[in-house]
């Protein structure tokens, strides 16, 4: 496998921020313009099912949209390896596409980062569902990965430890919350 030549940068939306399974020299937080982040792809292999499929977040192109996350600098020598890694988490169905997206760090530099969005034409794409069917299909499927639901709880504590902002996410856990096993009665939507 050949070295890179300059580092890789990589765009972290999902379980990438909490769990990016590489290692990397830089970690700042990100803005990617025109999308958003949403639960608009089934999960068949890591928190769902093909009998029960789950969802997970994917980038969706919208263009007043924006989404904060998380961008990786990983070091040129480690850059091939990195991908190969990502390219076999991510690419596993083939349900996101491999893109170069133009992120905007903390500090207002701009720089051009690796991201898996969201292939609208792949048949696991399903974003037409709305919050409340969402969160029927994350309080109840569960993977080889795990409950659905972690991933989603997981995702939203850590924006919030990061002090990014989702109302949308916010909304759906909350939705998610009053579903699982033990939540008051009266909060089930």
């Amino acid at each position: 496998m050949a070295l890179r030549e300059r580092d890789l940068w990589v765009f972290g939306y999902g379980s990438l921020i909490w769990r990016p399974g590489f290692a990397y020299a830089e970690r700042r937080p990100a803005r990617l313009a025109g999308y958003r982040r949403r639960f608009c792809m089934t999960s068949i292999h890591y928190r769902g099912t093909p009998e029960r499929p789950g969802l997970v977040l994917a980038l969706d192109a919208c263009a007043e949209g924006e989404c904060h996350g998380i961008a990786y600098r990983v070091e040129a020598a480690a850059a091939e390896a990195v991908h190969a890694y990502l390219r076999e988490r991510e690419l596993v169905s083939y349900a996101y596409d491999e893109r170069h997206v133009t992120v905007t760090l903390d500090d207002g530099a701009t720089v051009e980062a690796l991201a898996y969005v969201t292939n609208t034409a792949h048949a696991q794409y399903c974003g037409h569902l709305s919050l409340e069917e969402q969160a029927a299909v994350i309080a109840a499927a569960v993977g080889p990965m795990g409950p659905n639901h972690e991933y989603l709880l997981q995702t939203e504590a850590s924006l919030v430890a990061l002090g990014l902002e989702d109302p949308e996410l916010r909304a759906l856990a909350a939705l998610v919350r009053g579903r699982l096993p033990g939540a008051p009665r009266d909060s089930v939507p």
